[in-house]
């Protein structure tokens, strides 16, 4: 194929996975377009299929699988002419892929990322498959200019790569490599590059954010990058996400209790409340010390919002440790909750571990924690109606409806305000009144 028809080529792009993967994606999908590709939104019509993936558990692998397949099939029937797959599933399995899914034109691991656009241009001449795997697997991404998918008044900003915890049921250090802090002047300069293209909030992403800066000997890292992060003119909001229990210090929770812009909402996967389970997770919580946590956050910080996220069915998890990680769960009253079935995987330690707890039981106990879970949020729901929230509107219809958050949600995760009569545009923060419920939703009217 000639060079310019190459460039003319239509690409479609899948996007799966969690916020890591979304700024891969977006970075990708800025590489094809420089690179003068055309992006289409009906990937099922399109020349090249870009599929990056996420691998980290069963369910996202199934739903990659999924869409590997469905992008095959397309080009079985003749309207997607190849399929590349890309992403954490491509960095975990490498050359397996073409055993699991016949169709595949190219793989490509994490380390290719930058690469995307000259990979395709070779998959479009190519005959044969290929696999374009990590050259050098403990490179530092440098994000910066993004293609946004998300709305353009709030982005994810990447601090780190890979992991240096040794969790027993994690399969993230084994695709991501070892943690590496990114140099705070790329990430200085990307917020301030996302705050100059319109974004109000930026969402601090890594795999454990409390370790920023340990890597490089930087004292208080995360909490001098904070203090720097403040000083960026129209940025309003910033928020931490993936909070380690156990790398929150007196420190941290000063600079977030001073701050103006750090919103006063966490998120600290606990992942359980079993002093036994946490080590068997190889967790360096207890049940005590996330206690003392808790407490300790919400005497410094009285109207900080918690969010958490637990697994049940661990292997050994009896019904005395489940019902520990209830009880838990009701005295912490945590805002908002992600609870997660145990799978085995391949590689892990847990995933070898003895006594594995049967798929029913798992969701038994999944449903019992969130309808605990559910009665204290609702709880919490009713009890906020009168009072008044500032909201960032993300988005309107054309009846003056509007969908946005307060800081105490995040984006994607979490629950959401319904805006009645609004008058605001897309990445305004406006007062409101919250008038009542929908489910987690909370209903509120501007003022």
């Amino acid at each position: 194929m000639a060079q310019k028809k190459q460039n003319n080529a239509i690409i479609g792009f899948v996007a799966l996975g969690c916020p890591k993967n979304i700024i891969d994606s977006e970075k990708m999908l800025a590489e094809i377009v420089q690179a003068g590709f055309l992006i289409t939104a009906d990937p099922d019509n399109a020349d090249v299929v870009v599929i990056n993936t996420c691998g980290f558990i069963a369910p996202a692998k199934d739903e990659a699988i999924e869409a590997i397949k469905h992008a095959v099939h397309c080009k079985l029937n003749g309207t997607v002419k190849k399929v590349i797959v890309a992403g954490c599933l491509s960095e975990r399995l490498g050359r397996q892929l073409f055993e699991q899914t016949d169709g595949i034109d190219a793989i490509v691991g994490l380390g290719r990322r930058d690469n995307i656009a000259r990979i395709i241009k070779k998959t479009i001449l190519s005959k044969q498959p290929a696999v374009f795997l990590n050259q050098s697997p403990h490179t530092i991404s440098d994000d910066r200019n993004r293609l946004l998918i998300t709305p353009g008044h709030w982005a994810y900003l990447r601090i780190s790569e890979g992991c240096n915890h040794k969790c027993s049921f994690c399969t993230i250090p084994s695709i991501r490599g070892s943690f590496r802090s990114k140099p705070e002047q790329f990430v200085l300069a990307e917020a301030a590059e996302l705050v100059s293209a319109g974004v109000v909030e930026l969402n601090i992403i890594a795999q454990d954010t409390t370790y920023y800066g340990r890597d490089l000997k930087i004292k208080n890292g995360l909490s001098r990058l904070l203090n720097k992060l403040e000083s960026i003119d129209r940025l309003m909001w910033i928020r931490l996400m993936y909070l380690c229990p156990s790398g929150i210090d007196d420190r941290l929770i000063e600079t977030i209790a001073t701050s103006e812009k750090v919103v006063h909402y966490l998120d600290i996967p606990i992942q359980h409340a079993s002093s036994e389970i946490l080590k068997a997770m190889r967790r360096p919580d207890t049940k005590d010390r996330l206690q003392r946590l808790i407490e300790k956050l919400r005497s410094a910080i009285p109207d900080c919002l918690l969010r958490t996220t637990v697994i049940v069915g661990f292997p050994g998890e009896t019904d005395q440790q489940f019902n520990e990680l209830l009880r838990f769960i009701e005295w912490a009253g945590f805002d908002a909750l992600g609870c997660f079935k145990f799978y085995p995987e391949d590689g892990t330690i847990a995933g070898e571990m003895p006594a594995q707890i049967p798929g029913r039981v798992k969701q038994q106990r999944l449903d019992e924690l969130m309808l605990i879970q559910q009665k204290i949020a609702f709880a919490k729901n009713k009890k906020s109606v009168g009072g008044k929230l500032t909201c960032l509107v993300d988005s309107l219809d054309n009846e003056g409806a509007g969908r946005g958050r307060f800081y105490g949600q995040a984006p994607d995760i979490d629950s959401i305000c319904l805006i009645k009569n609004c008058t605001a545009k897309l990445g305004q923060f406006i007062d409101t009144k919250v008038v009542g419920t929908k489910d987690y939703d909370l209903l509120v009217r501007q003022i």
